[in-house]
């Protein structure tokens, strides 16, 4: 999917769920489908445009904005952890960085599509700065599984408010399968 969207523009992740019984990418199937993240929101408007209803596999696909309940959820108190260990989980995380605050969403541990393995970093979504600004200043220079982490802010204060856009400042477009 990555090198089919980076015809439209550059693509910053991708992901396709895996069918929880035989743990492979739903990709291909009936009710198969998929999200690409873009850097800005002009690159998916354009793969919305060039994109929707090509034929993939012989099966013409739909391509769409995420939908909008997502983004609500998304205050834009959000932080990027870098340098992760491949042994940490989203429990790990979640159990660690929810000491400073509510956490919105499970630790997002972005993955290798074919493997399943981290790619060691991970986005957490905050309820509020507050609590994204103390996660910040206690862990600012800790180890976690005897690796430093590296962070940052995954999407500024000024550019969270209004912006709906996808937690790293991208955005995001849903890709499934067109129809029976």
């Amino acid at each position: 999917m990555w090198e089919l969207f980076l015809q439209a523009g550059p693509v910053v992740n991708t992901h396709m769920p895996k069918d929880r019984v035989t743990g492979h990418s739903v990709w291909g199937l009936v009710a198969g489908y998929g999200f690409v993240e873009f850097l800005s929101e002009e690159d998916a408007d354009y793969a919305i445009k060039i994109m929707n209803m090509i034929k993939l596999y012989g099966k013409p696909i739909r391509v769409n904005k995420a939908s909008a309940h997502n983004k609500n959820l998304d205050v834009g108190a959000n932080i990027f952890i870098g340098n992760l260990d491949p042994e940490i989980d989203e429990k790990l995380l979640y159990d660690t960085f929810s000491a400073f605050g509510v956490i919105l969403q499970t630790p997002k541990i972005m993955r290798d599509p074919d493997t399943g393995n981290s790619k060691g970093y991970a986005f957490i979504n905050f309820a509020s700065f507050d609590a994204s600004d103390a996660a910040i200043e206690a862990m600012n220079g800790q180890y976690l599984c005897n690796r430093p982490i590296t962070w940052s802010r995954s999407l500024s204060r000024g550019e969270a408010q209004g912006s709906g856009a996808a937690p790293c400042g991208c955005s995001l477009v849903t890709v499934g399968q067109a129809g029976p």
